[in-house]
């Protein structure tokens, strides 16, 4: 639907014959390819757009952007709709155009309950705050329009409800309601069982899920899917769903979890086969769901990128540091001198205050009337305060991590900045989309790398958003904790039958496929139906039970006999879950202490103790620290003079993503292919066809070459060669294997772990890990050796799961995450009469729990916390999907023997290496690896001898 094309002599003039009197021009004197998608607005309505976006979109040939061509009449017609469009191309404004269009029609003839007929769910205040402005704006417009043509008494009412919302406020919804409601997935959550407002959301005939992408790949999106499934069932009519993302993959999949299931799919059936005799795609053995229908609006890539890879020198090792950092300032200030307002992406929020500090303190005209950063540890004031200069375009540049990336418009900034790897195809495009906010604007964006793995990372990913590439969104899968809260919730609004319950649960996508045995274990946990656990204060949510006869103890009158209900327990039911649901995990910083004298130390983030075992040594205060355990909030270690096994800035990076690791793979093979053909000219040229600065041309180039000099070419890790590099470090007296595997931090967080817990057995002793983007290092005793590339072809996929929950047993990682989903499993209050529960008292609570826990049969929190930590944190899937490529011969295992770490491999060593605390000591580590490669190249070249390491294969 959408665009007739540019010839107007038939339907398209006769409709703008027919609202001639509404536009501010002449129809037959303007060409415009959209008339049919004008024609369907309100005669005010169109008057208003018309004034307002005629020159909005320059060659366009219409007033409607591509998506709105496509997403308006589709809306108009109640037709479930994913738009999918970049940033500032105009679909949150798609979206809304029908439906207001829709509400002012109804309204006009006062056909408008005091109730609520559009929800906008949203995952970030700041982007709810800025929606509901840039609503007000045409509806009060619109409202003058109407006044003015004799319709005074039109009132098409907006609100904003979430957190921060005041009690009087929420009070006057209640009294005077909104008929478009804008909102947040845990205040939706909340309303549904708000007694007197889940009235006022029956009347729903729209939901608009913005940004769907950042819900759909975590709990929120989980606990927001469940919610609309709910709203499904209460409202008058089925509400027309419309997400909207600018970066999303597979589009079909965020269709399918936008809309839910007509029929869940029952993996208990006998599905049957396909016509080609294999079972249905990806949805298990059994009967495969039926979702609803849904049109997709794909109009990704109506915008022109202008975006180059930048490196500040061609050589990132032996250049000085100092040199390189003053380069690139140099940089960023010219480019923020040439343009208007200038956004600076950084991976974490200290880089983007040192960013911005570096930039007022060593140039001139940056201050705090025309500089600012933005991040989620300022105060509101000061983001908002930020925010107007963005909006308002009065400021130079802005630094921030993560927490612009989704949000408020920007219709001024004209250049983005991203410095170092964002990680993604997705996050990359989200961030540069920032630039040039508005439809026929160039954007503009400019990533610098400063490390020679992000070169490789950056490179790719440039190359591969200019093809289109977007990396997948993965959907947890049948999260217990999720599903407890959501049925409690309905069990409080009940009672009601249980088969209605499971059909509300398993309509939502993420629980499609919920097996039997998965909602009896569910089951099992909310009523409490294990012994002792009442004694441990944790009590049962729900009863369970059939509508008995007259006289017994359940009877409703509503349902016949023996129909199998569910109801609530207790009298503080609602009150616990109003004050306790909700997804995002209360985190903390835990005291360092060192044992026995009890003497402070410092602080660590919670999430760093993740990457923690027993003898790991850390560094914090520019001193050596033996980890020795955790108790609460409190982390206890040893002194040491030993060397850092784990990096101090772990816990703050980004993950690469698992589809963009494998891209890179595939780009190293096809460079290792021009490499051996045409030698290193040949691999520049081909350098020079991606978005790259010549610096990063050549540093690439330099890189790979030297590589191959020095290993040979299966020394490089590839889509079909995982490679396993043993190097003897005489000085520390240890063996260490840099596993080759660039399949981003997620996968080889999981795939270390698996392979140290075989090594460990298999050489008995203990085994040191410490993991990267592109690969991992497993290190031992120097007298301990493993067949590493043995135990990586003897893993059969079908047994990581097991090793993999056997290896977590004791961690931190599994304590961590047992008390974050024990807390939404509301088997720990965070609150409860008046009482708050912090997140280090809820550690110490869980740790309380965690063994007795751990001996229950199927107790869903245990299993929910094993599931979460395989599949969403360790990507337990491609792990599997890499083994199996292994046993079946897709995938070869290369093992070599280095004298001196390969540069591919020298970011992984520098991890492991004992003089490395600051950047400079860094520097220092890898000129010396370099400096031993360099050698041994000229060694044998001058000998003849070609490539000095060969495969040990």
């Amino acid at each position: 639907m959408g665009s007739h094309g540019d010839d107007l002599s038939g339907e398209g003039r006769e409709l703008l014959g027919a609202c001639h009197d509404d536009l501010p021009f002449d129809p037959t004197t303007v060409d415009i390819d959209d008339a049919d998608v004008l024609a369907r607005l309100e005669p005010e309505v169109r008057e208003w757009w018309a004034e307002t976006f005629g020159e909005y979109v320059p060659g366009n040939g219409g007033f409607f952007t591509p998506p709105q061509k496509e997403a308006i009449p589709l809306v108009d017609e109640g037709e479930n709709t994913l738009v999918c469009a970049p940033t500032g191309s105009g679909k949150t404004m798609a979206s809304f155009a029908a439906i207001y269009n829709d509400l002012f029609g109804r309204a006009k003839t006062d056909d408008l309950d005091n109730s609520v007929y559009c929800l906008y769910l949203s995952p970030l205040k700041s982007l709810a705050n800025d929606i509901h402005r840039n609503l007000a704006e045409p509806i009060d417009a619109i409202t003058d329009k109407l006044d003015a043509n004799g319709h005074a008494d039109v009132d098409l009412r907006h609100a904003i409800r979430h957190g921060d919302t005041s009690d009087s406020d929420r009070q006057k919804m209640l009294e005077t309601t909104p008929h478009i409601l804008n909102t947040t997935p845990e205040t939706l959550a909340i309303l549904l069982n708000s007694p007197k407002f889940k009235r006022k959301l029956e009347t729903v005939e729209y939901v608009i899920v913005d940004e769907i992408h950042s819900l759909a790949d975590n709990k929120r999106g989980t606990h927001m899917a469940v919610s609309l499934e709910r709203l499904e069932a209460m409202a008058e009519e089925s509400p027309t769903r419309i997400g909207c993302s600018a970066t999303v993959e597979p589009l079909s999949k965020m269709a399918e979890f936008l809309v839910g299931c007509e029929t869940p799919g029952d993996p208990d059936a006998d599905g049957g086969t396909d016509e080609d005799g294999t079972a249905g795609e990806d949805e298990g053995a059994g009967r495969a769901p039926e979702f609803r229908d849904y049109e997709l609006v794909d109009a990704r890539f109506v915008r022109d990128f202008d975006i180059e890879l930048h490196c500040p020198t061609d050589d990132l090792i032996d250049t000085h540091p100092s040199v390189v950092n003053d380069r690139f300032y140099d940089q960023l200030h010219e480019w923020i001198q040439g343009a208007t307002n200038t956004l600076v992406f950084t991976n974490t929020r200290s880089g983007a205050e040192r960013v911005l500090h570096n930039l007022r303190e060593n140039y001139d005209g940056y201050d705090e009337s025309n500089s600012g950063c933005h991040h989620g540890s300022l105060s509101k004031d000061e983001r908002e305060r930020v925010e107007g200069l963005l909006k308002s375009g009065d400021v130079d540049v802005v630094t921030t991590s993560t927490s612009l990336e989704l949000g408020i418009d920007m219709p001024h900034i004209d250049l983005v900045v991203q410095v170092g790897s964002p990680k993604s195809v997705a996050s990359l495009l989200q961030r540069v989309g920032r630039a040039g906010h508005q439809l026929g604007e160039t954007v503009t964006g400019r990533v610098v790398a400063l490390d020679r793995d992000e070169l490789v990372e950056c490179a790719v990913m440039l190359k591969k958003a200019e093809e289109g590439f977007v990396d997948r969104v993965f959907v947890p899968e049948d999260a217990q904790d999720v599903a407890a809260q959501q049925v409690y919730g309905m069990a409080i609004n009940g009672p009601r039958p249980e088969a209605e319950v499971r059909e509300i649960l398993t309509s939502a996508y993420p629980y499609r496929n919920l097996s039997d045995a998965a909602f009896e274990q569910l089951f099992r946990y909310l009523t409490a139906d294990y012994e002792g656990l009442e004694a441990k204060n944790v009590y049962a949510k729900v009863w369970r039970d059939t509508n008995d006869a007259p006289g017994g103890e359940h009877h409703y009158e509503a349902y016949a006999p023996g129909t199998p209900l569910v109801g609530k327990r207790g009298r503080m039911a609602r009150v616990i879950y109003m004050t306790n649901i909700g997804t995002i995990p209360d985190s903390f910083t835990c005291d360092v202490f060192v044992r026995g004298g009890d003497e402070w130390v410092g602080q660590l983030d919670e999430s760093y103790l993740d990457t923690l075992e027993s003898g790991d040594v850390f560094v914090l205060g520019g001193s050596n620290y033996e980890y020795a355990y955790r108790r609460g909030s409190k982390v206890y270690v040893d002194p040491t003079g030993a060397r850092p096994t784990v990096p101090s800035w772990f816990s703050e990076r980004l993950p690469l993503s698992y589809d963009l690791g494998r891209e890179i793979l595939g780009f190293q093979r096809d460079l290792l292919e021009r490499l051996a053909d045409g030698g290193p000219a040949a691999v520049r040229n081909w350098l020079r066809e991606f978005p790259l600065d010549e610096h990063s041309v050549r540093a690439v180039t330099r890189m790979f070459d030297e590589q191959v000099r020095y290993a040979g070419i299966e020394s490089v890790a590839t889509d079909d060669r995982l490679v396993v590099e043993e190097e003897l470090d005489h000085d520390e007296y240890e063996r260490h294997y840099y596993v080759h595997s660039n399949y981003g931090r997620r996968f080889n967080d999981g795939f270390s772990r698996l392979l140290a817990y075989r090594c460990a057995q298999a050489a008995n002793a203990n085994v040191q890990v410490a993991v990267a983007d592109n690969g991992f290092t497993l290190s031992m005793p120097l007298n301990r050796k493993v067949d590493v590339t043995g135990v990586l072809e003897s893993i059969a996929p079908e047994e990581a799961r097991a090793d993999l929950r056997a290896a977590l047993d004791g961690t931190d990682l599994l304590k961590r995450y047992f008390r974050i989903n024990a807390t939404r499993s509301l088997m720990i209050l965070k609150r409860y009469k008046g009482y708050e529960k912090s997140a280090a008292q809820q550690q110490v609570s869980s740790e309380m729990l965690l063994s007795f826990a751990q001996n229950l049969e199927d107790f869903a929190v245990i299993e929910e916390t094993y599931r979460e930590i395989l599949e969403d944190k360790l990507n337990l899937a491609g792990i599997e999907d890499v083994l199996g490529d292994i046993q079946h011969g897709a995938v070869d295992v290369v093992h070599h023997t280095v004298e001196t770490p390969t540069p591919r491999a020298f970011g992984l060593a520098t991890l492991m290496a004992s003089d490395v605390v600051l950047a400079e000591d860094e520097s220092a580590v890898l000129q010396e690896f370099h400096r031993r490669v360099l050698d041994a190249i000229d060694e044998s070249e001058t000998e003849g001898d070609g490539a000095v390491v060969e495969s040990d294969d």
